[in-house]
């Protein structure tokens, strides 16, 4: 049985693995398709997650898979690791840095470990329940901001915002706050993790998406929660926010209905 040291270490190589696949075709003018849902995707991410599963049937031929790209393996195994190739398709094909590799381990809805691997600017975080969160080896955490008119709050894109009072919570939750900001994925919850911001939320989340952040953002201090305020990486939804402003974040968008 690896230990959760063993699990961290792997998390973080199969990151690097496929995220630095991903890195050699960014800003390639590499060509766009459109899935069935109507979002991008490339040959980078079909790539990266191609490594990525090859690296873990390699290493751990027992355990399922779930990617953004190529569905589920394995589907009754005890564990599974949850890959998304790169969150933020949308800014990578723009040229934008702030996208990431996801890579997480999880035993039936418990994530046992996550990685976040941004390789256009040299930042990848670790974590795991009880083991800390670590920014590039070195431990880091939420900010201890308390006062709402001082923070940065961020969202992927308040478009996405559909449903209208959470929309409308959203945006009485920026005029509150200090500064508001657009531009997110996963780098936002990076954000919150390392206290360079304060909230960050997103409407819809695939449990890849979410899955690698959950640890992260709980192990750095925060609170990361869906939008009834369960604490899962499965709601399909998410809200990340430091310790102190967890409660007047939820309150103000509705989203205290959870345990």
């Amino acid at each position: 049985m690896t230990s959760i040291q063993g699990l961290m270490q792997a998390a973080t190589e199969v990151a690097r693995k496929s995220g630095d696949v991903a890195l050699g075709f960014f800003r390639g003018g590499i060509a766009v398709d459109t899935k069935s849902d109507g979002t991008p995707v490339t040959v980078a991410d079909r790539t990266a997650e191609q490594a990525a599963r090859e690296w873990l049937e390699a290493r751990f031929p027992e355990d399922g898979i779930l990617g953004e790209e190529f569905g589920e393996t394995r589907p009754g195994a005890e564990r599974r690791w949850i890959l998304d190739p790169i969150d933020g398709t949308k800014t990578f094909i723009r040229g934008v840095p702030l996208w990431g590799t996801l890579v997480a381990l999880a035993k039936g809805d418990r994530i046992l470990v996550g990685a976040a691997y941004f390789p256009a600017v040299g930042e990848l975080l670790v974590a795991a329940p009880g083991q800390g969160c670590f920014l590039n080896d070195t431990p880091t955490q939420v900010s201890h901001q308390s006062d709402l008119s001082r923070a940065v709050v961020l969202c992927t894109d308040e478009r996405f915002l559909t449903h209208p009072e959470r929309g409308e919570a959203w945006r009485r939750l920026t005029r509150e706050a200090a500064v508001s900001r657009t531009w997110g994925d996963c780098y936002g919850y990076l954000m919150v993790a390392t206290g360079r911001a304060e909230v960050m939320v997103d409407e819809l989340l695939s449990p890849w998406d979410a899955a690698a952040l959950q640890p992260i953002i709980e192990e750095a201090g925060g609170v990361f929660s869906d939008w009834t305020g369960r604490r899962t990486s499965f709601g399909g939804s998410g809200i990340a926010t430091n310790g102190v402003l967890a409660q007047a974040v939820r309150e103000r968008l509705g989203a205290t209905g959870g345990p």
